[in-house]
Protein backbone atom coordinates (compact mmCIF):
# COMPACT_ATOMS: atom_id res chain seq x y z
CA UNK A 1 0.00 0.00 0.00
CA UNK A 2 1.33 2.84 -1.00
CA UNK A 3 1.11 6.49 1.19
CA UNK A 4 -1.90 8.09 -1.01
CA UNK A 5 -3.59 4.87 -0.78
CA UNK A 6 -3.38 5.06 2.68
CA UNK A 7 -4.20 8.83 2.96
CA UNK A 8 -7.90 8.07 0.99
CA UNK A 9 -8.13 4.79 2.80
CA UNK A 10 -7.98 2.68 -0.16
CA UNK A 11 -5.55 0.05 -0.61
CA UNK A 12 -4.48 -0.36 -4.08
CA UNK A 13 -3.65 -3.86 -5.85
CA UNK A 14 -2.18 -4.39 -9.34
CA UNK A 15 -5.73 -4.57 -10.64
CA UNK A 16 -6.45 -0.56 -9.74
CA UNK A 17 -3.33 0.62 -10.87
CA UNK A 18 -3.23 -1.15 -13.93
CA UNK A 19 -6.35 0.57 -14.47
CA UNK A 20 -5.27 3.33 -13.46
CA UNK A 21 -2.50 3.50 -15.79
CA UNK A 22 -4.53 2.51 -18.84
CA UNK A 23 -7.03 5.42 -18.19
CA UNK A 24 -4.43 8.03 -18.39
CA UNK A 25 -3.26 6.68 -21.20
CA UNK A 26 -7.05 6.52 -22.81
CA UNK A 27 -9.92 7.19 -21.05
CA UNK A 28 -11.92 6.94 -24.08
CA UNK A 29 -11.66 3.16 -23.84
CA UNK A 30 -15.00 1.40 -23.38
CA UNK A 31 -15.48 -0.53 -20.04
CA UNK A 32 -15.29 -4.06 -22.14
CA UNK A 33 -11.99 -3.26 -23.98
CA UNK A 34 -10.69 -1.35 -20.25
CA UNK A 35 -11.28 -4.85 -18.84
CA UNK A 36 -9.59 -6.70 -21.65
CA UNK A 37 -6.24 -5.00 -21.17
CA UNK A 38 -6.04 -5.20 -17.05
CA UNK A 39 -7.45 -8.41 -16.71
CA UNK A 40 -10.62 -8.53 -15.45
CA UNK A 41 -14.37 -8.87 -16.16
CA UNK A 42 -16.35 -5.99 -17.17
CA UNK A 43 -18.40 -5.94 -14.11
CA UNK A 44 -15.15 -5.92 -11.79
CA UNK A 45 -13.77 -3.07 -13.69
CA UNK A 46 -16.67 -0.87 -13.52
CA UNK A 47 -16.81 -1.70 -9.81
CA UNK A 48 -13.26 -0.87 -9.30
CA UNK A 49 -13.42 2.51 -11.50
CA UNK A 50 -16.91 3.93 -9.31
CA UNK A 51 -14.64 2.96 -6.20
CA UNK A 52 -11.47 4.89 -7.52
CA UNK A 53 -13.41 8.10 -8.50
CA UNK A 54 -15.63 8.26 -5.01
CA UNK A 55 -12.23 7.80 -3.41
CA UNK A 56 -10.89 11.01 -5.46
CA UNK A 57 -8.00 9.04 -7.51
CA UNK A 58 -9.40 9.90 -10.80
CA UNK A 59 -10.69 13.29 -10.30
CA UNK A 60 -12.05 14.02 -13.84
CA UNK A 61 -11.58 12.84 -17.35
CA UNK A 62 -10.79 15.51 -19.85
CA UNK A 63 -9.39 15.60 -23.38
CA UNK A 64 -5.81 16.59 -23.81
CA UNK A 65 -6.52 19.25 -27.31
CA UNK A 66 -3.54 19.34 -30.05
CA UNK A 67 -2.25 22.59 -29.89
CA UNK A 68 -0.56 22.88 -33.23
CA UNK A 69 -3.22 20.68 -34.91
CA UNK A 70 -5.90 23.94 -33.34
CA UNK A 71 -3.29 26.58 -34.43
CA UNK A 72 -5.00 26.63 -38.15
CA UNK A 73 -8.05 27.53 -36.76
CA UNK A 74 -7.58 29.76 -33.74
CA UNK A 75 -4.09 30.57 -33.94
CA UNK A 76 -1.03 30.00 -31.23
CA UNK A 77 -1.52 32.11 -28.80
CA UNK A 78 0.73 32.59 -25.61
CA UNK A 79 1.79 29.76 -23.67
CA UNK A 80 3.91 31.39 -20.68
CA UNK A 81 5.65 30.21 -17.49
CA UNK A 82 5.14 32.73 -14.95
CA UNK A 83 7.19 33.32 -11.30
CA UNK A 84 5.51 34.98 -9.07
CA UNK A 85 7.31 36.42 -5.68
CA UNK A 86 4.61 37.97 -2.94
CA UNK A 87 5.71 40.98 -0.70
CA UNK A 88 4.02 39.35 2.01
CA UNK A 89 4.00 35.56 2.59
CA UNK A 90 1.64 34.79 5.17
CA UNK A 91 -0.65 31.98 4.89
CA UNK A 92 -3.69 34.17 4.11
CA UNK A 93 -1.91 36.49 1.47
CA UNK A 94 -0.91 32.90 -0.28
CA UNK A 95 -4.19 31.76 0.14
CA UNK A 96 -5.72 34.96 -1.51
CA UNK A 97 -3.39 35.24 -4.48
CA UNK A 98 -3.78 31.44 -4.81
CA UNK A 99 -7.31 31.52 -4.66
CA UNK A 100 -7.44 34.67 -7.64
CA UNK A 101 -4.79 32.40 -9.92
CA UNK A 102 -6.97 29.22 -9.79
CA UNK A 103 -10.61 31.22 -10.80
CA UNK A 104 -8.79 32.79 -13.85
CA UNK A 105 -9.58 30.83 -17.44
CA UNK A 106 -6.23 31.72 -18.47
CA UNK A 107 -4.32 29.74 -15.52
CA UNK A 108 -3.60 26.16 -16.88
CA UNK A 109 -1.47 25.05 -14.07
CA UNK A 110 -0.28 26.81 -10.65
CA UNK A 111 1.85 25.33 -7.98
CA UNK A 112 3.01 27.15 -4.95
CA UNK A 113 6.67 26.58 -4.70
CA UNK A 114 9.58 26.84 -2.38
CA UNK A 115 12.86 28.22 -2.43
CA UNK A 116 12.61 31.00 -4.90
CA UNK A 117 8.87 32.29 -5.72
CA UNK A 118 5.68 31.87 -3.87
CA UNK A 119 4.24 30.43 -6.92
CA UNK A 120 5.01 28.84 -10.12
CA UNK A 121 2.03 29.82 -13.31
CA UNK A 122 1.58 28.03 -16.73
CA UNK A 123 -0.74 29.99 -18.40
CA UNK A 124 -2.44 30.34 -22.18
CA UNK A 125 -3.90 33.32 -23.89
CA UNK A 126 -4.80 34.33 -27.16
CA UNK A 127 -2.00 36.94 -27.86
CA UNK A 128 0.28 39.67 -26.10
CA UNK A 129 -2.79 42.17 -25.50
CA UNK A 130 -4.61 38.95 -23.46
CA UNK A 131 -1.33 38.57 -21.58
CA UNK A 132 -1.40 42.25 -20.78
CA UNK A 133 -4.66 41.92 -19.45
CA UNK A 134 -3.60 38.43 -17.29
CA UNK A 135 -1.12 40.88 -15.75
CA UNK A 136 -3.14 43.49 -15.06
CA UNK A 137 -5.96 41.15 -13.15
CA UNK A 138 -3.05 38.99 -11.40
CA UNK A 139 -0.30 41.14 -10.68
CA UNK A 140 -0.23 44.71 -11.21
CA UNK A 141 -3.61 45.02 -9.48
CA UNK A 142 -2.39 43.23 -6.25
CA UNK A 143 -0.30 45.60 -4.11
CA UNK A 144 1.47 41.86 -2.34
CA UNK A 145 2.70 41.46 -5.58
CA UNK A 146 6.13 42.33 -5.64
CA UNK A 147 7.91 40.40 -8.22
CA UNK A 148 7.22 38.49 -11.93
CA UNK A 149 9.19 36.97 -14.49
CA UNK A 150 7.74 35.76 -17.52
CA UNK A 151 9.05 33.18 -19.68
CA UNK A 152 7.37 32.83 -23.35
CA UNK A 153 7.34 29.24 -24.86
CA UNK A 154 8.61 29.12 -28.32
CA UNK A 155 7.87 25.42 -28.48
CA UNK A 156 6.03 22.99 -26.51
CA UNK A 157 8.61 20.07 -26.79
CA UNK A 158 6.50 17.52 -24.04
CA UNK A 159 3.37 17.57 -22.55
CA UNK A 160 2.39 14.48 -20.30
CA UNK A 161 0.10 14.87 -18.06
CA UNK A 162 0.32 11.37 -16.95
CA UNK A 163 1.74 9.90 -13.77
CA UNK A 164 4.24 7.08 -13.26
CA UNK A 165 2.83 4.58 -10.82
CA UNK A 166 4.69 1.61 -9.35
Amino acid sequence: MNSQSKRVGLTLDIADLRILDQLQRDASLSNQALAARVHVSPPTCLRRIKRLQEAGLIERQIAVLSVEKLAATIGHGLTAILEITLDRQGSEQLDAFEARAVQDEAVQQCYRVSPGPDFVMVVHVRDMPDYLALAQRLCISDANVRNVKAFFSVKRSKFEPKLPLA
